[in-house]
């Protein structure tokens, strides 16, 4: 079969409703993170986020998103460095605490500063502690490109995991 000799000009409206679409994008398992910064007052900010992902090794960059309407967009728009923490299995509590709408996220959290200044939550099993590189506006949401300037790992430590609505950790096959 030969395809069309030219592309359409745009994309056929969607034939499923906003909740069909948040279904199926929850079919896809996928890792927790809390993402962090420092507001332009120096006070900590951050928010549960599983839009994290890579982009290139060379140089090292990875993406996130993040909703227009978020009360911390400001902060992350005109913020310089971020951090992207992988939480662990045993980190369920924190996914949660940073989804919600807390006064003070890090209340009682054990956290340290970045190299840059963005919050490192410790006991999370990997930080990218990223250079604000890029940003891209598409739908409802902003695309953050990270540039890694450091990035840790805690070898063998389980990930927290989120599929269908609940959370999990791996089970090896």
């Amino acid at each position: 079969m030969t395809p069309p000799s030219h592309a359409p000009a745009k994309a056929r409206s969607p034939s499923f409703s906003s909740p069909e679409f948040r279904a199926a994008l929850g079919m896809f398992a996928t890792g927790v993170t809390v993402v962090t910064a420092r507001g332009p007052d120096g006070v900590p900010v951050g928010l549960t986020a599983n839009s994290f992902n890579s982009v290139s090794l060379t140089p090292p960059l990875v993406l996130w998103s993040l909703s227009r309407k978020a009360g911390t967009m400001p902060a992350f728009r005109a913020g310089s460095h971020y951090a992207i923490n992988i939480l662990a299995a045993d980190q369920r509590e924190l996914a949660e605490r940073f989804a919600g709408k807390a006064e003070d996220r890090f209340a009682g959290v054990a956290w340290h500063d970045g190299a840059a200044g963005a919050p490192v939550i410790d006991g999370a099993v990997a930080v990218f502690e990223c250079f604000n590189r890029s940003r891209y506006e598409e739908g409802d949401h902003v695309i953050f490109v990270g540039e890694v300037e450091r990035c840790s790992h805690r070898a063998g430590a389980q990930p927290l995991l989120f599929h269908g609505g609940r959370y999990y950790t791996e089970l090896p096959l």
